[in-house]
């Protein structure tokens, strides 16, 4: 009797347990311990493979993979959607742009029944707006909500096209194949808004002529008002509104001078790639990739491999890098728990998007079956990646 006890809890913590990791007959991906990945998966025209890792006491990093129809319209267009939100302050507004960014691209793709730099534009800007409505909301019982924000990258792949749109520091790299050697090498296809970049510096100095404090060095890191490393961002009210940078906001986010006009920006970087058939893979990870590895190691990284697990190698790659800066075993890093973690790596999301050429040359035919993922399979209890049973 007991023998059967125990096999019924066990099966229901099992069947508790699965519910994070598959989705219908498809595995949404696996975990071990702060680190979830999915090895390999299907998308439109080709493969993909998407690992994450937690440093933060809440995970504030959110990514997708949407592939099938780009349109609310069974017409399409149909293509590939892809997307890494690398969240501040709080995961609130990460997790707002993978509820709402996709759902909105997909209805101003049916307003114009194609996919555009306008489209995308529009998606960004509704995704804003949605937000500030929701800090509206909230402002006198979470008032914290206004210095909540998030970068945002998005590449979409459609009809042989692709388009990459960024806020922040998140970057989108392509490995291209060099027929005349054999070498696949890294071409950066994101423009990023980092108070550390030059000309960003040079940007916010020529939108804010009367402020010689817009961008300030401190600890040996430029910043924003002295406040935030990035430039644009989904988010962070308290430096767009005057409404928002005062009381009840904690005093640490609050600026001694009033601003008129918004500091921090939401228009996204669009840039447009016709993909040639040389084209590999394309790579969007959030910066806690970049602080470890370069351009051309990543993609070293993904060509010199299998397909299957390269985005898992490529975390894997970046904290054993944060292990070495620490002079610590790879091992030791694995055991520490998350919160304190973040002394040591950011979270990290990383997807790989491998482009079949003979895919994309038919792209604007194909109507494959429908994939919709987030990174960590969904969206797990509050200060945990990997799901509790109990």
């Amino acid at each position: 009797m007991l023998s059967r006890l125990i096999n019924f809890l066990k099966a229901c913590c099992r069947s508790s347990a699965d519910r994070y990791v598959h989705s219908g007959t498809d595995s949404a991906g696996r975990q071990d311990g702060l680190f979830w990945y999915k090895d390999s998966g299907q998308h439109l025209l080709g493969e993909f493979s998407m690992a994450v890792v937690q440093a933060n006491n809440l995970l504030e990093d959110q990514s997708q993979i949407e592939s099938g129809s780009l349109s609310l319209l069974d017409s399409g267009p149909y293509g590939t959607f892809v997307g890494v939100y690398d969240g501040h302050g709080g995961p609130e507004t990460s997790r707002y742009i993978n509820d709402h960014l996709f759902q909105n691209l997909k209805r101003f793709a049916a307003e114009q029944n194609s996919m555009s730099v306008d489209v995308i534009r529009k998606a960004f800007q509704a995704t804003e707006e949605g937000f500030i409505s929701l800090v509206a909301q909230q402002w006198l019982t979470k008032p914290q909500m206004a210095s909540v924000g998030a970068c945002c990258l998005v590449g979409v792949i459609c009809d042989g096209t692709l388009y990459v749109a960024n806020l922040g520091d998140s970057r989108a790299v392509l490995g291209r194949l060099v027929r005349a050697t054999g070498e696949v090498l890294a071409l950066q296809l994101s423009a990023e808004h980092n108070a550390s970049i030059e000309s960003v510096r040079q940007e916010l100095h020529s939108m804010h002529p009367d402020d010689p404090q817009i961008v300030v060095l401190k600890h040996n890191v430029w910043r924003v008002k002295g406040l935030i490393q990035i430039s644009r961002s989904i988010g962070d009210l308290y430096l767009k509104n005057a409404e928002y940078n005062k009381e009840p906001l904690y005093a640490k986010f609050r600026l001694r001078e009033p601003f008129t006009r918004p500091i921090l920006s939401a228009d996204p970087a669009v840039s447009v790639h016709e993909l040639q058939s040389h084209d590999q893979f394309l790579i969007l990870a959030s910066d806690g990739l970049w602080e470890h590895l370069s351009n051309q190691e990543a993609v070293d990284i993904v060509q010199n491999s299998s397909r299957k697990g390269s985005a898992r190698r490529l975390v894997k790659a970046a904290l054993q890098e944060a292990a070495k800066k620490r002079e610590m075993r790879y091992s030791d890093l694995k055991k520490i728990d998350r919160g304190v973690r973040r002394h040591f790596h950011d979270d990290i999301s990383v997807i790989v998007v491998f482009l079949d050429s003979n895919l994309v040359s038919r792209a604007s035919s194909l109507r494959g079956p429908s994939v919709s993922l987030r990174g960590g399979g969904m969206n797990f209890p509050a200060k945990s990646l990997a799901p509790t049973p109990t």
